[in-house]
């Protein structure tokens, strides 16, 4: 078993999805001519009001990789995340918070345990990441 996609629940799907694939360094998934027809057909004209957009690896990245999907649901983000996830800072820690600020995501508090320091931050929606060192 592997795991194929990660769902976020979320208000408004792409943007929250390009602020993704700017902080992966991935890219949201280009639509083929079917997709088109068949959001047409459900009454989406406009891509940016896909109510479900999909993020992937590119060619770059290693296989086997998860694709992330923003699906929009009626709800707001009423808690602290059950799930969240943690990225791996290329750099370092600090550059990375600076960098995914200028895309829009909040740095929420700074953690530290057994000497490894790492971001707690927040995406544009408020779910909860965290960007680690390498070497943690």
């Amino acid at each position: 078993m592997r795991i194929d996609a990660i769902v976020f629940d979320c208000e408004d799907a792409a943007p929250l999805a390009r602020f993704w694939a700017a902080a992966l360094e991935w890219r949201v998934a280009p639509y083929d001519a079917d997709e088109v027809a068949r959001l047409a057909e459900r009454g989406v004209d406009d891509l940016e009001d896909d109510p479900s957009v999909m993020v992937e690896p590119t060619e770059d990245d290693p296989p086997g990789l998860p694709v992330l999907f923003f699906t929009e649901v009626p709800e707001r983000k009423a808690g602290k995340n059950r799930l969240h996830i943690d990225v791996v800072a290329d750099e370092s820690v600090d550059a990375e918070v600076i960098r995914l600020e200028g895309l829009g995501a909040t740095l929420r508090n700074w953690a530290e345990e057994e000497g490894n320091v790492w971001a707690v931050m927040l995406d544009p929606e408020g779910n909860e990441f965290c960007v680690m060192p390498a070497e943690a």
